[in-house]
């Protein structure tokens, strides 16, 4: 999952970035409506976590630009006001959830997981492969009865590839949607993540690596 997070007050950002990479998701951050426009332009994002008064362009210019493009990216609108003529005003322009501050990072932690479950086809509660079941709400994973010990980023790269079964996904792909702006485009953190997740999977080998392609789960 891949979240932008615009919130011109940076310590709040930086934790929010922080916390939601802990959860398994992959976060960039902008300062200004003016660079998380420039991010739009170039990432897609599932989820935009977006502060309403960000200098530059105006966060409701830019829910209502998404809006109206059609981006597919799911707008979580942040605000020091909670009253409702706001969160009315917040739905007008095109936000799909509204959170008024102060909050408890829990709550904005299960929003943006909601919010990211409609951002593109709908999946199952708990996705599954065989005897490989993974649910992304309780982020618990077992095969055949067997919990299942994953990093965050081993999590996040199964949940990747048992959302499409059968499909090759890219290394690149994996690379943008399971990491953020920190990561090297030319490293080899997809295939080390992808060997010790094959390890921790045990035998039979679930995951098939597809020359010149990419990697998937079951076949097409």
């Amino acid at each position: 999952m891949r979240v932008l997070v615009a919130e011109d007050f940076e310590i709040l950002a930086r934790s929010l970035a922080t916390g939601l990479r802990r959860e398994g998701m992959a976060v960039d951050v902008a300062l200004t409506g003016t660079a998380a426009w420039e991010r739009l332009a170039e990432t897609r994002y599932d989820v935009v976590v977006l502060d309403r008064d960000l200098p530059g362009v105006h966060g409701d210019e830019i829910c209502r630009r998404l809006a109206r493009e059609g981006a597919g990216s799911r707008v979580l609108m942040l605000t020091a006001s909670g009253t409702i003529e706001d969160r009315v005003d917040g739905f007008r322009l095109g936000a799909d959830d509204y959170l008024p501050k102060p909050f408890a990072f829990a709550e904005l932690v299960a929003r943006v997981r909601a919010l990211a479950r409609r951002s593109t086809t709908p999946l199952p509660p708990t996705l599954s492969w065989g005897e490989l079941t993974l649910d992304p709400s309780r982020r618990v994973a077992f095969r055949a009865g067997r919990r299942l010990e994953l990093s965050p980023k081993e999590f996040a790269l199964l949940e990747c590839l048992l959302s499409r079964p059968g499909v090759v996904v890219s290394a690149e792909e994996l690379l943008e949607r399971v990491w953020d702006e920190a990561a090297d485009p030319f490293t080899t953190a997809v295939k080390h993540t992808v060997h010790r997740l094959r390890a921790k999977l045990g035998s039979p080998p679930l995951i098939e690596t597809v020359r010149e392609g990419g990697y998937r789960i079951g076949l097409s």
